[in-house]
């Protein structure tokens, strides 16, 4: 079952010679159980791609469905509701509360939709503990290291139900162990039926993936299966 799809989406910025083509008529299929890295130079889209896919930002031009759902037109309550209980995010300002310790950040997605407090800590634990901070779990954001955060904003991500992970360089404060830790855990809740889209320029991280796709100037314009190179996609279609 596909679990994200993007069809022929665009996004541009600015106006005459100012505009920007961020995205160029991309389109993008990830299935249940599916990881795909993304890969590409700075300013290639990569970033671009993640906020029109988690329904942060809109496309200028194009249709994205998740779960076979075209969230183009929902209205903001629709997605803000959409996020909450069907996408997890792991993007480089980590987006941590300040005011709430590592286990209650991570928890509290769980409460705000509708799962007890008890249950939420229980789940969340249970995460954190998947990703060797247990020790950790009560303290604030400021008492970690940057490592320490970012292990804490993909138990977020991956705990509960959400059908779709959006990560952008979720090894990036790691060191290779534990970023291969991070890429570990997020195949094991591909494995769940989890689809996940992850943005890396780790070449090695990106062999954790089921399929890697390459970026350029807006345009996908190459892909490989893990183990094989399938070729340039002149359209930018990727399935």
């Amino acid at each position: 079952m596909n679990v994200l799809e993007m069809r022929q989406v665009s996004r541009t910025y600015g106006q005459g010679a100012a505009e920007v083509h961020a995205l160029r008529e991309v389109d993008l299929t990830v299935r249940a159980g599916e990881m795909v890295a993304v890969m590409g130079p700075s300013g290639s889209g990569k970033s671009t791609l993640l906020t029109i896919a988690g329904t942060l930002e809109d496309a200028t031009s194009g249709a994205v469905l998740i779960d076979g759902l075209d969230v183009t037109r929902m209205p903001g309550s629709g997605k803000a509701r959409l996020r909450r209980r069907s996408i997890g995010y792991v993007f480089q300002d980590f987006n941590l509360l300040p005011g709430l310790t590592a286990v209650e950040n991570v928890a509290l997605p769980l409460e705000l939709d509708g799962i007890s407090a008890r249950r939420a800590r229980v789940a969340a634990l249970k995460a954190i503990d998947e990703l060797g901070l247990a020790d950790r779990s009560g303290h604030f954001p400021d008492q970690l290291s940057g490592g320490q955060r970012q292990r804490v904003a993909l138990a977020r991500a991956i705990v509960g139900e959400h059908r779709l992970l959006l990560a952008d360089e979720p090894s990036g404060a790691l060191d290779s162990a534990n970023g291969e830790a991070v890429m570990r855990l997020i195949q094991a809740a591909c494995k769940r039926g989890l689809a996940a889209v992850v943005v890396t320029h780790d070449a090695q991280l990106a062999s954790w993936a089921d399929r890697t796709v390459v970026i350029s100037d807006g345009r996908i314009v190459e892909q490989h299966r893990a183990g094989t190179r399938i070729g340039i996609q002149q359209t930018g279609a990727v399935r």
